[in-house]
């Protein structure tokens, strides 16, 4: 099978699996991005282990599996806001932990492991927050989860394909030689055009809501994935996995996710009450 073939066939089930969930629920979809997290926090400790730096792999996971589903409990209405304060104590037993291990430098494996979980745990905790704009006092709904990936999947397609047809200027060409600005300017074009047409089905939102979530995702989504580029480059690597034939690592994949999904939960948190 060649490469584009592997690539197609991956992409395919990866939707099903996302979109699929999200259709069955917040509880399938949760337990999907737990898997997520535990395998993205895996992989990050993995790329950034080397001679002098080499944080606690268990330790990192279960701190990072804990701080998701504290958030995911309480965006399903499992556990109040004081079920969130578990996650400060898991958090420095990330520190107290380091005592036992006797590593070269201890406070630069205390520091990848909380940067994984700052990372890797908390956007995808508070992904589940989208089911419901309003935090819990509105109607369990899948659209704006959905909505949220699609304007994310087809600002990349777009400025993939724009990108390769008329791209020259390059966008930030020191972390990422192959974007340009024309790229950005068809993904953007792509997201918005996304954005009105999901108005137009999922009115939990307004068409002004997903035209601003819609910028805020196109912004964020880009320099996630400019973040995790930079990552792979400081550490020499071009993919961060192979978990995902033809489409590299977890942490390739849901890079835009990473930065993106914050900034779009005080979005809905603050402006779509």
């Amino acid at each position: 099978m060649n490469n584009l073939a592997t690539r197609s066939l991956t992409a395919v089930f990866f939707v099903i699996a996302i979109v699929g969930s999200a259709l069955l629920g917040q509880m399938v979809f949760a337990a999907l991005l737990l898997i997520i997290t535990i395998l993205s926090l895996n992989e990050f400790i993995g790329i950034v282990s080397h001679d002098t730096v080499q944080p606690a792999l268990w330790p990192t996971v279960a701190a990072g599996t804990i701080t998701f589903a504290a958030l995911a409990s309480n965006a399903m209405g499992l556990a109040g806001i004081s079920g969130l304060l578990v996650v400060i104590p898991v958090i420095f037993l990330v520190f107290i932990f380091e005592l036992w291990r006797n590593k070269t430098n201890p406070f630069a494996n205390i520091a990848m492991s909380l940067a994984g979980i700052l990372y890797i745990a908390l956007p995808f905790g508070l992904m589940m927050y989208f089911f419901d704009p309003v935090i819990l006092s509105g109607p369990y709904h899948y659209g704006i989860v959905l909505g949220y990936l699609l304007i994310l999947w087809l600002n990349d397609t777009g400025a993939y394909f724009v990108g390769s047809l008329i791209g020259k200027h390059k966008l930030f060409e020191r972390i990422s030689p192959g974007k340009t600005w024309e790229g950005s300017a068809g993904g953007t074009l792509f997201a918005l055009a996304t954005a009105y047409g999901l108005s137009m089905i999922f009115k939990q939102l307004s068409v002004t809501h997903w035209m601003t979530l819609a910028v805020i995702i196109v912004i964020t989504g880009t320099l996630g994935d400019l973040v995790e580029s930079m990552l792979k480059r400081s550490l020499g690597i071009k993919d961060s996995g192979n978990i995902l034939p033809g489409h590299g690592g977890l942490l390739d994949r849901f890079d835009a996710v990473l930065i993106s999904a914050p900034f779009v939960f005080v979005y809905l948190a603050l402006f779509c009450r």
